[in-house]
């Protein structure tokens, strides 16, 4: 297993966990673009949100709730937050395990860049 997302999954490296189910693991960035930025993965290997496609719509409606989860544990549903899934190397996805980036605790600027 050299994927670092899927060892982060399966607790063979550590991070600093702030949601976890059976397939679910949410985790705080190690390089945070905001004062909140947690990433929220599927603890099953799927190479980014192209690669999903529609075959497992029962874990991208599990993914969103654990984003809700985290965004109401982490204080950011009143004020405001960014998701954010990037996808391929043009996407700027530099870890192929789909993944989305929970942003929040500061003015989110537009266009992103």
């Amino acid at each position: 297993m050299t994927c670092p997302f899927c060892q982060i999954a399966s607790h063979a490296i550590p991070a600093k966990i702030v949601y976890s189910s059976p397939d679910v693991t949410a985790f705080r960035d190690v390089k945070p673009q905001a004062p909140t930025h947690v990433l929220v993965i599927p603890n099953l290997h799927i190479g980014s949100i192209a690669a999903m496609g529609s075959s497992h719509p029962q874990l991208l409606a599990r993914l969103f709730n654990a984003i809700d989860e985290v965004v109401r544990a982490e204080g950011l549903a009143t004020s405001g937050f960014r998701i954010v899934s990037n996808s391929g190397p043009d996407g700027g996805q530099t870890v192929n395990h789909l993944h989305f980036h929970v942003l929040g605790g500061r003015q989110m600027l537009w266009p992103p860049g």
